[in-house]
């Protein structure tokens, strides 16, 4: 291993490859049919929304059946609730989502996700290394950043995470993909 190469002088891959995987992304919502189905409407739409609106519930996120402490989770009231069923999440949010801003904030955050890659794939890496050994660094650093973002997620809360994990990879491959074809001093 030689010299650092510095974040800085990735600025091309960083940003390229930030704004390919924001045009990915926008493709992988908007056009493929893969999560066409992660979001389904409710039966009884109408009624549950007003009985939201009637309790007055202030933005957050909510689990039902709710169990504060360890304690809780232990008393018979909560096992029965748990049996019983419905068990789930809700979120609300503060104000209708601007879609404007959401842009902004999800192209920041793949550029600054890539700034973060370029900047382990400057360390660990030498100027002029071979477009795979890059492909493969870089590659696997943005599967490893986009591919797993939302496991937990699924874990824990039930969202629906395969459709994810497939964008994840897609996203890794063609950061690594960019990277690799910028690198300082490969040669072809």
């Amino acid at each position: 291993m030689g010299t650092d190469i510095s974040v800085w002088t990735l600025w091309l891959p960083i940003v390229v490859s930030g704004v390919a995987v924001f045009l990915a992304s926008c493709a992988a919502w908007m056009v493929l049919p893969h999560h066409k189905k992660d979001w389904i409407r409710l039966p009884n739409e109408d009624a549950i929304m007003k009985q939201i609106k009637g309790d007055n519930l202030p933005p957050g996120q909510y689990c039902f059946p709710y169990a504060a402490t360890p304690e809780d989770c232990k008393s018979e009231a909560y096992k029965a609730k748990m049996q019983a069923g419905p068990h789930g999440t809700l979120t609300l949010w503060r104000n209708a989502p601007n879609m404007t801003v959401n842009i902004i904030c999800t192209l920041l955050f793949f550029l600054i996700a890539n700034f973060v890659i370029g900047y382990l794939a400057g360390i660990a890496l030498d100027p002029g290394e071979s477009f795979m050994r890059v492909f493969r660094f870089v590659g696997t650093a943005g599967i490893l950043t986009y591919g797993t973002a939302n496991i937990l997620s699924g874990i824990w809360f039930g969202r629906k995470m395969v459709a994810d994990i497939i964008d994840g990879i897609a996203y890794g491959l063609i950061t690594g993909l960019i990277f690799a074809a910028r690198w300082p001093g490969a040669t072809t």
